[in-house]
């Protein structure tokens, strides 16, 4: 049996650098709700691509990342990435034999389960909970899945990442 090596871990790499950068831009207050969770798109994209090399712990140590870089309770978003990485590699061969609009109802529900962990963490916080917030960005990134999947897909056999 011949094993091959993986290639392309650069190309992970610089696409969830790419999402960290997306998710620091500065916005208008009245923009924040509607931004999109880049970290969750890429790290769906490639638990469903690549479920081998990119699983629970990536999500777990991008999950701290992001804590860090947001400044949020240490492990809050860990847990949530971790859990939507999990449940995105145990979907991965259903959902991947879907079209791109049935993908996109199965990102929305991830995304929205990973923004419920966060708010029922900011509600045990004592934080004031706004509900709509968390609705907003599960919603706009079903919208945009399509055009990450495409773009991470070109990248992923352009670069021929295994």
């Amino acid at each position: 049996m011949i094993r091959t090596r993986p290639q392309g871990g650069w190309v992970i790499v610089i696409s969830v650098l790419t999402a960290f950068v997306l998710t620091a831009l500065p916005t208008p207050v009245w923009v924040a709700p509607w931004q999109p969770a880049w970290v969750a798109l890429v790290l769906i994209y490639w638990c469903m691509a690549v479920p081998t090399r990119v699983s629970v712990g990536i999500g777990w140590m991008l999950g701290l990342v992001l804590d860090i870089h947001l400044g949020t309770l240490l492990g809050q978003h860990a847990l949530g990435l971790s859990i939507l990485a999990y449940l995105a590699c145990y979907l991965h061969q259903r959902v991947r034999a879907h079209p791109l609009w049935q993908q996109g109802l199965t990102v929305f529900g991830l995304v929205f389960i990973y923004n419920s962990l966060n708010l029922w963490i900011n509600g045990m916080q004592g934080r004031p909970v706004e509900v709509y917030v968390y609705l907003a960005s599960p919603l706009v990134s079903m919208i945009i899945w399509p055009w990450v999947y495409i773009v991470l897909r070109d990248f992923s056999q352009r670069y021929n990442v295994t």
